[in-house]
């Protein structure tokens, strides 16, 4: 063949991130050909770890116990088994079961597994999976092996700068989000939290620092995330900054309602810039405040006292529920008593609000639930790292939630409560 004809070889194109990640999941579809005796141990391993919680479970509510000294809350067979589909093939689990015999209803506690959820078939999507390695310190050199060792083998060809390139990309991502404008736009409720993470802040050392999160819920009852910001959870100045810069990008309507733990610093910030958002402290956090100062033998009881106050069914009928509660217990224990009643009407303020959004606004658990993945890590990285790149991170694994939150209960009457409806005991009130 002469030079004159011979053809030249193609330098095939560079491949764009979006494509490489493509490839990569093609693969990681696939069922892994690993060997049967790491997918079995992987297999052990796992029901292992979903036992260990319901047992835990049932330790935690050992103090349940009836006339006769029996426990109420016990183990109750098992489910059918099901598999989960992950990198090493399909693994089978059956999930454990457990029972609340009490005979009150509505005293019953009920185990909802967290290792394995319920609906879960197959293991996390990599675009959650990349930004819980980074929380949890993982290098950006190591990443392949740390895929390879949750997936499988085919994370071999997931290499260091794919992973570079996906950090850059979600960052900026997150840059462009952090500027969007909120003109026109009203949430009719809105969810504080600080959130301690494992994330890769300038100072490992300051405890306190956290990252800031708020979640809105529009007019039309969808659940979305407004901010991720680094700060700190008690700093009124952190969360004033936060609030300020949504306003400047033109969030002027002030929302309803602001939900939240009362140990933030959120709401002295609220206060000056959105003065006519009503508060309602978080009865999870403040239940969880006043059961830490009395003893063990107490808290059940005191629990179903507390539980008692929130779950009535006219705001009149839970001023009762703690005036019971104060008789029962402010004589032995009255710091219980005084965390209780210096929050009084903020913990009461969800009954001026339609009923069908009593369970999502009586509690900061939008948040909690979304962020479950990365708050179960207490431990700090010991690296400093990227500031930038952990909220990134933070930011990704929040929109990934995002597509998973269902809309609120009763959403239709959120544009009655926007309209300025009057609501009583969680009734709309006709107009005179």
């Amino acid at each position: 063949m002469s030079k004159a004809t011979a053809t030249k070889t193609e330098v095939p194109a560079p491949q764009s991130i979006d494509q490489e990640v493509f490839q990569f999941r093609a693969q990681f579809d696939k069922r892994s050909p690993l060997d049967e005796i790491v997918r079995h141990g992987a297999q052990d391993m796992l029901q292992a770890a979903i036992d260990a919680e319901v047992e835990q479970f049932i330790a935690d509510h050992g103090v349940k116990c009836d006339e006769q000294g029996r426990r109420l809350v016990v183990r109750n067979g098992r489910l059918p088994a099901r598999e989960i589909l992950t990198g090493a093939g399909p693994l089978e689990i059956e999930q454990p079961r457990a029972r609340d015999n009490d005979p009150d209803k509505d005293k019953r506690v009920r185990f909802t597994p967290s290792i394995i959820p319920q609906y879960m078939k197959k293991a996390p999507s990599l675009e959650e999976m990349i930004p819980v390695l980074y929380l949890l310190g993982v290098s950006t050199g190591d990443f392949a092996e740390a895929l390879e060792a949750l997936v499988g083998e085919q994370a071999k060809g997931f290499s260091a700068n794919t992973v570079v390139r996906l950090k850059e990309k979600w960052t900026a991502e997150y840059d462009e989000w952090s500027k969007r404008s909120f003109e026109s736009q009203h949430y009719a409720y809105m969810w504080a939290d600080g959130i301690h993470v494992n994330v890769r802040l300038e100072d490992p050392e300051k405890q306190r620092q956290c990252i800031l999160v708020l979640m809105g819920a529009t007019p039309e009852g969808k659940k979305e995330l407004i901010a991720v910001q680094g700060g700190y959870r008690e700093s009124e100045q952190s969360w004033m900054e936060l609030l300020l810069d949504l306003k400047h990008r033109g969030l002027q309507q002030e929302p309803e309602l602001a939900i939240g733990d009362g140990a933030l610093g959120f709401w002295a910030a609220l206060r000056k810039v959105f003065p006519k958002t009503k508060e309602q402290r978080c009865w999870v956090h403040k239940t969880a405040n006043i059961l830490n100062g009395v003893p063990k033998s107490v808290q059940p009881r005191m629990k179903r006292s507390l539980h008692a106050i929130w779950e009535a069914e006219a705001k009149a009928d839970a001023e009762k529920a703690m005036e019971h509660f104060k008789e029962k217990f402010e004589a032995k224990y009255p710091s219980a008593w005084e965390r209780l009643e210096k929050d009084r009407e903020v913990l009461l303020a969800f009954y001026d609000f339609p009923a069908e959004h009593w369970r999502h606004i009586r509690t900061t658990n939008p948040i909690e639930s979304a962020f479950a993945t990365i708050r179960l890590r207490h431990r700090r990285t010991k690296g400093s790292g990227n500031r930038r790149t952990s909220l990134a991170m933070v930011f990704k694994l929040g929109i990934h939630a995002e597509k998973r939150w269902r809309r609120l209960n009763g959403h239709q009457q959120i544009i009655n409560l926007i309209q300025g409806k009057k609501f009583i005991d969680g009734i709309m009130q006709e107009a005179a």
